[in-house]
């Protein structure tokens, strides 16, 4: 693995999509998320209660970038701007020459091949330019289209389960070109 340095944060494109670091105007998208209760059911978190809650989360991630603990991209589509959800490579291990990876997508967005395509651009970046050769991906077990878009990726599905948490599956991806 290379060092890492997410100075200046790598800005990602495809074909429909930029993948931008965070920004404090991006508040009302991100409790719209962090608030939405179909996408929180399956994460392991208490969702935003006021804008306020948003505001400090931003601060939190480009606080943890900045630090180089992690990436945090808002995925939008590209030519009207809109921000449709958000990826991130995180708890990087140099030992292990690995992360994890995490994604959220607004509901009205799901099912167009939205983070299919912003998954390839992360996961490309994640073995080509940092040169990991593990990249970890942990999906409750009712997340159908979580584990059939890992699946996709050619991720595959550990046969142990998190005694502390059961419901959730853990899921790796191997570079095989590194």
């Amino acid at each position: 693995m290379v060092s890492r340095n997410f100075t200046p944060f790598p800005i990602l494109t495809s074909g429909r999509l930029t993948l931008r670091q965070l920004s404090i105007d991006d508040q009302q998208s991100i409790f719209s998320l962090r608030t939405d209760t179909e996408i929180n059911k399956y994460l392991d978190r208490g969702p935003s209660k006021t804008i306020d809650d948003a505001i400090q989360f931003i601060n939190m991630i480009n606080d943890h970038i900045q630090k180089n603990n992690s990436l945090y991209w808002v995925i939008t589509l590209t030519e009207t701007k809109t921000v449709v959800g958000t990826i991130c490579l995180f708890n990087f291990s140099k030992e292990e020459s690995s992360c994890e990876i995490g994604y959220e997508l607004m509901t009205k967005f799901q099912g167009q091949g939205i983070m299919q395509e912003a998954a390839g651009e992360v996961i490309a970046y994640a073995f080509q330019t940092l040169q990991l050769q593990k990249i970890g991906a942990f999906t409750h077990n009712r997340n159908q289209r979580s584990t059939k878009l890992l699946r996709r990726f050619n991720f595959l599905q550990s046969p142990e389960t998190n005694e502390e948490h059961p419901e959730y599956q853990l899921f790796t991806l191997t570079d095989v070109g590194g």
